[in-house]
């Protein structure tokens, strides 16, 4: 049975070296609304490295207007004013990265995306401003910061609406200097912890919103903002009582719901001729229904984003390796170091895939319509938190492949990502789903 998929796979799969290999995948997905990119860890250069290399390209010839990652809106907003160019953005990449300070800090404050970052400022300079493109953040663990940056807006622009915020401000301020957990526990005695201070600021805002036309990316950003701290407060109680609210949602859904609605007010302010490009975790953009995920009640974005645009709207691309290694850390807000990453699991999908080849990409298109493909797969999946000795009894995720992806990019040897020189500070690392993806 493995050794029809390998022959599947030996006979479909397409090699690659350089971009100009990659043309066939470029040219069927250039037309669709969404390219999700994905990565089976947080920390291996090859994924950033071509997650980099194809974005440029949608960028570059077929007019996609933003990336939008699995990162903290705040850091990923300055990031984005570094690239268009604004007179009050942050002058140097390397400054812009500084800003990534919440553990994982490696996710962003690396050289990959420190190279990346560099080009898209230089590719924007040759664009009018109203045309640059962006790089955005979806995810929703940015409480704090989110409360400073609406602070810090409303003060200049709006200070008759500022009274509003700071009433969120003053309710979340006991838990500040505390992680996003010890909030949660305080709503175990206040069940309702400060979900009408932060809901009341969001209907403020908005309200006032459309007013605000000194920089229209910049109120933008404001309303952002509190959508975050609403959802991220949200969150926090769900995950007080065990991880499942009143509706039955999860920490999980409630995250990659708030993906999905921020990546749609992403496309709703590009304009209706919008084209984005999304950069997570395997996880997160391989269409959860076909794995065990859904058993367990659990959605992604990248399952919503077939289910909202139309699958012939997006385009869901995983990547994942054999072996080599891996930047991550040992414990939560641990220092990142290089790990080694083993050899994938026998059977596996990794595993079949290196019998096939050592670098290619496959459309799952291409792939024969056989029974052995027609079954769930042990996938990897490596998090933020690894232990290589432990790995065979877990970070595999059950997958019928040809229909969670519509490509798949496999790499036989794989290295670690080059984190710069920067060390979050623990105490702010988010509470994020167990596996950490």
């Amino acid at each position: 049975m493995s050794d029809r998929v390998i022959d599947s796979l030996a006979t479909h799969k397409r090699d690659f070296a350089s971009i100009a290999h990659l043309r066939p995948l470029l040219e069927s997905v250039k037309d669709k609304r969404l390219v999700m990119l994905g990565e089976a860890s947080h920390g291996t250069h090859e994924y950033y490295k071509w997650r980099a290399s194809i974005s440029k390209v949608l960028l570059e010839e077929y007019d996609f207007d933003f990336v939008a990652v699995e990162g903290d809106w705040p850091a990923c907003y300055e990031l984005n004013r570094h690239v268009k160019g604004y007179d009050d953005a942050i002058a140097k990449t390397s400054d812009a990265l500084q800003e990534f300070s919440r553990w994982p800090s490696w996710m962003w404050a690396n050289w990959e995306v420190h190279e990346w970052s560099q080009w898209l400022r230089e590719f924007n300079q040759q664009l009018a401003q109203d045309q640059r493109k962006g790089f955005y953040g979806l995810d929703v663990y940015s409480l704090w910061e989110s409360l400073d940056a609406i602070m810090d807006y409303l003060a200049r622009e709006d200070p008759a609406a500022l009274a509003t915020a700071q009433e969120a401000v003053r309710c979340f301020e006991p838990y500040r200097d505390q992680d996003g957990q010890s909030y949660a526990l305080s709503t175990r005695l206040v069940p309702e912890g400060c979900s009408a201070e932060v809901t009341k600021m969001l209907q403020e805002i908005r309200r006032k919103v459309p007013t605000y036309n000194s920089d229209r990316e910049h109120a933008f950003s404001t309303e952002q903002n509190a959508l975050v701290s609403n959802n991220a407060e949200r969150y926090y109680r769900v995950m007080a009582s065990g991880g499942s609210g009143d509706s039955g949602d999860s920490t999980w859904n409630l995250r990659d719901r708030h993906m999905m609605d921020t990546l749609n007010r992403l496309m709703e302010f590009h304009g209706a001729d919008a084209k984005g490009i999304v950069w997570a975790h395997n996880t997160h953009i391989g269409d959860a229904s076909y794995t065990d995920m859904k058993s367990a009640g659990l959605f992604n974005l990248g399952e919503l984003g077939r289910n909202e645009y139309g699958r012939d709207e997006v385009a869901l691309v995983g990547f994942g390796g054999y072996r080599g290694s891996v930047m991550a850390g040992s414990s939560w807000g641990s220092r990142a170091q290089e790990m080694k990453l083993p050899e994938a699991r026998s059977g596996s999908w990794e595993d079949l895939c290196y019998e096939a080849g050592d670098q290619f990409y496959i459309a799952s298109a291409d792939l024969p319509d056989v029974a052995d493909l027609q079954r769930a797969i042990p996938h990897r999946a490596v998090g933020v938190v690894y232990h290589p000795k432990h790995e065979r009894y877990g970070n595999y995720v059950p997958t019928l492949i040809p229909e969670r992806y519509d490509h798949f990019i496999f790499f036989a040897e794989t290295q670690a990502l080059h984190a710069l020189d920067l060390q979050g500070d623990a105490s702010r690392m988010p509470d994020t789903y167990p596996f950490g993806l």
